[in-house]
């Protein structure tokens, strides 16, 4: 194409037919040859759209009307949608939403992991797709970002509460009802919009170092029906906090716990050095595979308790699990695979790199009076080039990694295929680097046997995956 003119410039309005899903929402389509990825469109649709950005072997282009919608094409129920950055697919039907997740997934391993043979168990889908989060953020915001897609304006100053608007950290969107959580949480985002505007205070601002109101963290059991509201503030006010408190539980009696965080630092992110509780212990709990969980302001838990359940019953089936067996669970969080699984074998080891992880780990096992799970705490790099000193055998049965988005590092991916374990089950968050880590597993001795996606968050792109990789003989 070196010479000619190109075929598409930015600014230009064409017709596209949506032939297919593509990676984090967006769509695929073809324009005299030339591969469209679109914003918003739906696999089936004709639309018209304008082209956003040209790179030498592909565009990007976003709907500016749809002439002829896709049978999966639906009315989204959200008000926000198309400016809020919490849902990509609400105007998808949820059947088409699994089937998308679905194939993203096998074109990954295949795509990018050069990986084919294995078997591919349906995706287990949500029986809700909405109301299912068990944690929401918010943050707080001086200035309202404008719900008129795509560009927006900024409007006056005051207190606004709400989610970042895609690809715009310094621009919230002023949320007044989400869909993702339930009618409760709402009503608590409700009223602190309320207080927070009467109260006099400003919202934090980096660039001044001064203000109070920063973030809105909402918590909610879905078995136990306890909530926690954590409110993070750059300073401590405690009159303010109690006067929070006392309008709080007259709108919403059923909060259980309040929590201060103060966070003193530039740093945009709900967490802190100190926590003042005024009200409750500051610790909801929640019911997962008949075991139950503390979870503390700080804590990581998964969002959707249903679908984690499922997540690890899929990992479990995987694993074969055996009495006899001592179940390795590296990545091992706070705990929640060991313990749910914990049952089923004989003995399970964690290993984990964060250590406040470890001690809510461990405080969870000794909650639930379970004596044969062991938690170690370090990088599970070094762990594994030192694994004589806690595996039990050269050659375990059974090990599960759940790593982060970013997958493992090939010296992990180095050393399991050393210590080649049986059967591996590998629990992802991210198809591409899942794919990437398979690859390399397969290279080193293993087989691809079988996959199947966990949808755990409805709505949007993300998925969930669970592989087994059995070890050749």
């Amino acid at each position: 194409m070196s010479g000619s003119a190109p075929i598409v410039r930015r600014g230009d309005e064409v017709f596209l037919r949506i032939d297919d899903a593509a990676f984090e929402g967006k769509t695929v389509a073809r324009y005299e040859g030339l591969v469209v990825f679109v914003e918003g469109a739906v696999p089936g649709d004709r639309i018209r759209a304008k082209i956003t950005k040209v790179k030498k072997n592909l565009a990007e282009a976003r709907v500016i009307a749809v002439e002829e919608a896709s049978n999966d094409r639906i009315q989204p129920a959200c008000m926000h949608f198309g400016t809020c950055g919490g849902c990509r697919w609400q105007h998808v039907k949820y059947e088409a939403q699994t089937r998308f997740k679905q194939q993203h997934v096998v074109d990954c391993l295949r795509r990018l992991g050069k990986l084919d043979g294995f078997e591919v168990l349906p995706i287990i889908g949500a029986d809700e797709p909405y109301w299912y989060r068990n944690k929401m953020e918010f943050s707080f915001a001086a200035r309202e970002w404008s719900e008129i897609p795509p560009e927006g304006v900024e409007q006056s100053d005051g207190v606004f509460v709400g989610l970042h608007v895609p690809q715009r950290y310094d621009k919230v969107l002023d949320v007044h009802t989400c869909h993702l959580q339930s009618e409760e949480s709402n009503a608590i985002l409700s009223y602190t919009r309320g207080f927070s505007r009467t109260s006099g205070l400003p919202v934090y601002s980096s660039d001044l170092n001064g203000g109070y109101w920063r973030f809105l963290v909402i918590r909610e059991s879905k078995r136990t029906v306890e909530r926690m509201v954590n409110i993070v503030t750059f300073e401590d006010r405690p009159d303010v906090m109690k006067a929070y408190v006392d309008g709080l539980l007259a709108a919403v009696p059923g909060t259980t716990t309040v929590v201060n965080t103060l966070n003193a630092t530039r740093s945009q992110i709900a967490f802190g050095n100190e926590e003042k509780v005024y009200r409750g212990d500051g610790i909801i709990h929640e019911r997962m595979g008949g075991f139950t969980f503390s979870i503390s302001a700080q804590s990581f838990f998964q969002t959707n308790t249903t679908q984690a359940e499922r997540l690890y019953e899929t990992a479990a089936g995987f694993a074969e699990l055996r009495k006899e067996d001592t179940l390795y669970d590296l990545y091992s969080g706070t705990g929640t695979i060991a313990i749910v699984l914990s049952s089923r074998v004989r003995r399970v080891i964690g290993v984990e790199s964060v250590t406040s992880s470890v001690k809510d780990a461990e405080a969870n096992a000794k909650r639930n009076g379970i004596t044969n799970c062991t938690f170690i705490s370090g990088d599970l790099q070094e762990r594994l080039k030192h694994r004589s000193e806690w595996m039990e055998a050269a050659r375990p049965r059974v090990i599960i990694v759940d790593p982060p988005r970013s997958g493992m590092h090939p010296d992990i991916v180095r050393s399991l295929v050393e210590v080649g374990a049986e059967r591996l089950v590998y629990v992802s968050c991210n198809p591409a680097t899942q794919a990437r880590d398979c690859a390399a597993l397969v290279a080193g001795g293993y087989t691809l046997a079988k996959i199947r996606p966990v949808d755990m968050f409805p709505h949007t792109y993300h998925v969930e995956n669970v592989a087994l990789l059995v070890k050749n003989v």
